[in-house]
């Protein structure tokens, strides 16, 4: 199937520029000698999945249960559940665990710590650390991370703690590599310190999990780490480009749409993807502000026009402001572009499916998994 036979707006995912992101970060792996434990709360699909763990299906990060869930049914068997979960979740969480799921949750708190241990099941628990993010977590110098291991180990009869683990989501908001370095050293000081003084009171500390894509891709050591988790770096974006992270030809993922008006008196050409079909991060505006909600590309080649971007949107209405009046005869209503996207987690979240292209033709079709 050729790609302009395809019913817009539809997400095209290019196999060649995944492949090579994926062997971009097995390799940082093999390099640092420790594991990468890729999260797929960016692609959320089983296929993906395989290609990221090399086709060994070994450990992944997930989002949300429905995607352990999912993960399990298609042969992956040992996953962290990396959002802090609640009480009301752990009956489910469990039977993720009866069916034979190797499952890790985490924690930050002593009221969900104590819910844990008071289950029943026999958890495995990794406790939170802010290593600077200020978005969920035990500091790292804190008593409290002592005090809520402590009411696990007293209050449990088969949880158990078995680690600790950060993400430095403040490493997006610097925009060179330099910069993420010193960010992915601060992450590691902090998860192995904390791991250190757990193991000091007694703790049995197995797991020390790090990573944003940023930081698993620049941190300069990986002493004391035992795996990495990152995700969006399957697909890349606009929001890593812009921060120096990936360059525009090593992002996979982009939104082929169809141009369905043109508003001359407005300066504007109209696109069949607006904020539902994008999403409404602009994330990426913080060091690159031209490039709006997505930047408009051909949609044979992927490469970008000059200049145009999707500069406002509207529910099912993508705008492109017209400087090149050139571009209207360029771009006919009814032809087709690509647009990529600011962030492709959010973007892709619209989507039940990637159509996988190579050379202009789709060479599959791959499901993901939508909710919570």
């Amino acid at each position: 199937m050729n790609i302009s036979s395809l019913s817009t707006p539809c997400l095209l995912l290019e196999k060649k520029t995944l492949d090579a992101n994926v062997r971009r970060m097995l390799a940082k792996a093999d390099e640092t000698g420790i594991a990468i434990r890729p999260h797929l709360k960016t692609a959320k699909s089983a296929a993906i999945a395989e290609l990221a763990t090399g086709s060994k299906r070994f450990g992944i990060t997930v989002s949300t249960l429905l995607e352990a869930e999912y993960f399990a049914k298609h042969g992956f068997d040992d996953i962290t559940y990396a959002v802090g979960i609640v009480p009301s979740k752990l009956d489910r969480a469990a039977k993720l665990m009866n069916d034979g799921v190797d499952l890790k949750i985490i924690a930050d708190n002593e009221d969900v710590v104590t819910a844990i241990a008071r289950h029943g099941a026999a958890f495995k628990v990794l406790l939170e650390i802010d290593c600077g993010d200020n978005r969920a977590g035990i500091p790292a110098e804190s008593q409290m991370l002592e005090s809520v291991a402590s009411s696990l180990l007293s209050e449990a009869t088969d949880a158990r703690l078995i680690g600790v683990l950060t993400h430095a989501g403040h490493s997006y908001g610097v925009e060179d590599r330099a910069a993420i370095a010193r960010i992915g050293e601060e992450e590691r000081a902090a998860v192995v310190h904390a791991a250190g003084r757990l193991t000091a009171a007694g703790h049995q500390i197995s797991v020390v999990s790090a990573g944003s894509t940023p930081t698993a891709l620049f941190m300069e050591h990986t002493d004391g780490l035992t795996e990495l988790r990152a995700g969006v770096y399957v697909f890349f974006d606009l929001d890593q480009q812009s921060r120096g992270v990936c360059e525009t030809d090593e992002i996979a993922l982009s939104v082929l749409a169809s141009v369905i008006g043109h508003n001359r008196s407005a300066g504007k050409l109209l696109l069949d993807c607006g904020g539902l079909a994008l999403s409404k991060d602009l994330g990426a505006n913080a060091f690159r502000p031209e490039v709006g909600y997505g930047v408009v590309c051909d949609f044979k080649t992927g490469k970008p026009y000059a200049g145009a971007y999707v500069s406002s949107v509207s529910q099912e209405h993508g705008h492109v402001k017209v400087d090149d009046e050139a571009l209207y005869e360029h771009l006919p209503v009814g032809s087709l572009v690509r647009v990529l996207p600011n962030h492709a987690c959010m973007t892709a979240a619209a989507y039940d499916r990637y159509f996988v292209v190579d050379s202009g033709n789709v060479i599959a079709e791959w499901d993901r998994v939508n909710g919570w």
